[in-house]
């Protein structure tokens, strides 16, 4: 399994180095799937359509709810480079020194870092699975030299796998890490055809501020029209002409309220 993950992490790794890969986008959208594997493993039964409208619609001093916490902490985590500030700001319940007491040294494997750290905040605070995936992947990202969080383990590991220690959790962390990579280069595939088409049909849209708009777009997993920086009319218009374009897609299915991501 170590071999096997190498191999994934490594592909991955040359992937993410591509220009053409949306890099943010990537990163939101994994954080959405990240957080969805999350919430399923604490029995809640919200997925992805009921996280991307509690955060779509959050309107200044509304709770966002148990989901929607875990949701805004990964997609908190993956915003910005990884650092100790930056995962404070996703694990607000923890201070900056102990979040830098649980990341420790960086000598060990990427791996086997990764693996350690969940296992010692787990043991440190049970209840805690969220904050110990989420560093699990800034350790594994740390070790593997990645500028970001890239969620992989808090996507890939199952609910079974949290309960694991030493050995058998190490084997875990490495089977999810070769699965969540596999995907997470096929994702960037995707992301990388349908970003590059959004590009090439932007010259024809012909409304004042659609290269921004394109932007937004490109950078985050779901959009809705009021987000954008057109008037709330010019907006939906505007994401209507992408859909008949082929370069966006209508994610709810509903005739209000909708949400757009490419």
């Amino acid at each position: 399994m170590a071999f096997l993950s190498g191999a994934a992490l490594s592909h991955l790794h040359f992937v993410l180095g591509l220009d053409i890969v949306p890099q943010e986008l990537m990163r939101d959208r994994l954080a959405l799937r990240a957080a969805e594997s999350c919430i399923a493993h604490s029995g809640r039964p919200e997925r992805a359509g009921e996280l991307r409208d509690t955060i779509a619609f959050l309107q200044p001093g509304d709770s966002p709810g148990p989901a929607g916490d875990i949701y805004l902490s990964w997609r908190r985590a993956v915003e910005r480079p990884n650092s100790l500030e930056a995962l404070h700001r996703s694990l607000v319940a923890h201070t900056p020194v102990q979040i830098a007491k649980w990341l420790g040294p960086g000598s060990a494997a990427p791996v086997t870092r990764a693996a350690t750290v969940f296992e010692t905040i787990m043991a440190e605070a049970p209840r805690q699975e969220v904050s110990a995936l989420i560093l699990a992947d800034a350790a594994l990202a740390q070790g593997l030299g990645w500028k970001h969080i890239v969620p992989l383990l808090g996507e890939g590991l199952k609910r079974s796998d949290l309960l694991l220690r030493g050995d058998e959790l190490l084997v875990a962390c490495h089977r999810a890490a070769t699965k969540s990579a596999i995907r997470a280069a096929r994702l960037a595939a995707d992301l990388s055809r349908r970003s590059e088409h959004i590009k090439s049909v932007a010259p024809k849209l012909r409304s004042k501020g659609a290269g921004a708009a394109v932007e937004v777009l490109l950078t985050q997993d779901a959009v809705a029209p009021s987000a954008l920086p057109l008037p709330n009319r010019a907006a939906r218009r505007l994401c209507d002409r992408l859909i008949d374009l082929g370069a966006v897609r209508e994610l709810t299915g509903r005739d209000t309220f909708r949400l757009y991501g490419v």
